[in-house]
């Protein structure tokens, strides 16, 4: 999560993706017709938790951390790219400059649905220089994987053509994902249905913060976590601070949730979720200690499968 929105970046302009890739097939695939679409599948806790400890493996051989425009950056990009290039996605790499440096983000569509109806699921990919991001944002950026890699195992065929984004240089300003949004035609944008945002979604001392922008968007998540008998609360603490606040700019109908950074939980929340009342939700917020140890396992589990239920929800006609 981005310590705040700052300016966005003034990046040279790039061909829109969407268009594109939302018509393109991968060879060998046949074309997924519009289908109603199943219930979401559970998504083992311990399939996220690989990811989490390679993403520890990348920072550790990389002086540390996987910031923008660094090797441990580019290993973690290569890392979810060769993944979803084996599940059948077509996968598109966007370039961008910031500090200096060129970053990257990562594109994946699924073959078929409705070009015309674009729903789009994201996280960002860098960590800050002082650590490995593995809960900011290694957890959502492995929670987000998971849930396509679980949509080419379902062999889903949605209705709506699913999109999936990994965005660079969040930590320096939400600049991957501006340059995303600004590379969009007002044609491209307006296939959108929404953008589902997931930043830190497995804090140590968790909370549950649903985004409460779109009213249809959050009411699919709350409604995720009521049937688990877990009480939300709008978020305060990331809002417009990660990379759903650029397609909200432009338009585009936004939800997420968000397990907390450096505010410090109440008693009513440590009533509500458990936890320890007093402390950070994340006590090792972008610090070095941002680990593998730095997750809590529940929390983590929940929260990849409300977004593969939310993905399979929104998807349907």
């Amino acid at each position: 999560m981005s310590l705040s929105v700052s300016a966005r970046t003034a990046v040279a302009a790039a061909a829109a993706l969407a268009t594109v890739l939302a018509t393109q097939t991968v060879a060998g695939a046949a074309p997924h017709s519009a289908a109603p679409t199943a219930e979401a599948p559970e998504i083992p806790v311990a399939d996220v938790q690989g990811d989490l400890a390679e993403l520890q493996s990348i920072a550790e051989a990389n002086d540390g951390n996987r910031a923008h425009g660094t090797p441990g950056y580019q290993a973690s990009l290569d890392y979810l790219k060769g993944k979803l290039d084996a599940a059948g996605f077509t996968t598109s790499v966007q370039e961008f400059t910031a500090d200096g440096s060129t970053g990257y983000n990562l594109i994946a569509d699924w073959p078929g649905g409705d070009p015309g109806q674009v729903l789009m699921t994201g996280a960002h990919l860098d960590s800050v220089t002082e650590g490995p991001g593995i809960n900011d944002n290694g957890s959502g950026s492995a929670a987000v994987l998971e849930t396509a890699l679980a949509v080419s195992k379902a062999k889903l065929e949605p209705a709506k053509h699913l999109r999936f984004a990994w965005f660079g240089a969040e930590e320096l300003g939400l600049i991957g994902s501006s340059h995303y949004v600004d590379s969009l035609s007002s044609e491209d944008l307006s296939t959108l249905t929404g953008y589902l945002n997931f930043d830190m979604v497995a804090s140590p001392n968790p909370g549950y913060f649903v985004y409460d922008d779109d009213p249809a968007l959050e009411k699919v998540l709350n409604d995720y976590y009521s049937g688990l008998g877990i009480a939300t609360e709008p978020d305060t603490e990331g809002d417009g601070r990660s990379d759903h606040a650029p397609f909200k700019d432009a338009g585009v109908p936004v939800g997420g949730f968000f397990s907390g950074a450096d505010y410090i939980k109440t008693a009513e929340q440590a009533k509500n979720w458990g936890g320890t009342e007093g402390k950070a939700f994340d006590p090792c917020y972008h610090s070095s200690c941002d680990t593998t140890e730095n997750i809590d396992e529940t929390a983590l589990g929940r929260n990849t499968n409300a977004i593969a239920d939310a993905v399979w929800t929104l998807a349907a006609p």
